[in-house]
């Protein structure tokens, strides 16, 4: 591991919470995008406090959500937040090589791959994989807002499964009013 200024999960799951409820009250974003912290990671490196795997969908924008800059989250994007080889690997590389110990699973309100999961709806290519893990996920789960902490559970065990050193949670981004509810 060669990452310096480690914070431990409880730290920077504390950082998560604060940084959401700046985002509550903020009218613009505030967090640090200058030429100075630009050129400071271009230099010093990444060092996130948190790896935050989230959807794909244009409304969900972690380093926002959680009024982070640039180099304090490790985001990871993919539809329906399911985490496969691919997302394993960028966490491990995360927690292994830059020192990261929170893992967070941020799904969300309104995901139209969880919505097209539920309605069964046929898809083909390299998206039918990613709704087939959904359905995987939920089950015969008929409520949207289960299905939803069902999917983020479900990508959680996967990566606790891998043996990741560090801690992993999930959390529900609500579309509506920007609120995060962590799940226990």
């Amino acid at each position: 591991m060669s990452g310096k200024n480690i914070i431990t999960a409880q730290e920077a799951l504390a950082k998560l919470k604060e940084g959401n409820e700046k985002f509550l009250k903020a009218k613009t974003p505030i967090a640090d995008v200058s030429p100075q912290i630009r050129e400071k990671t271009a230099t010093e490196g990444q060092f996130p406090y948190a790896v935050v795997i989230s959807c794909s969908d244009s409304r969900v924008i972690p380093e926002d959500i959680f009024s982070a800059g640039i180099g304090e989250l490790f985001d990871i994007r993919v539809a329906g937040y399911v985490v496969n080889k691919t997302e394993l690997g960028s966490v491990e590389y995360a927690v292994d090589h830059l020192g990261t110990n929170l893992v967070v699973v941020l799904g969300h309100t309104q995901c139209g791959a969880v919505g097209t999961a539920l309605e069964h709806h046929e898809v083909g290519g390299a998206l039918k994989v990613i709704i087939d893990e959904i359905e995987k996920a939920i089950g015969d789960e008929k409520d949207y807002d289960e299905a939803v902490k069902l999917n983020v559970i479900n990508s959680c065990n996967v990566i606790k499964a891998d043996n990741i050193k560090a801690t992993v949670i999930g959390a529900i981004y609500h579309i509506d009013d920007g609120r995060v509810e962590f799940l226990d």
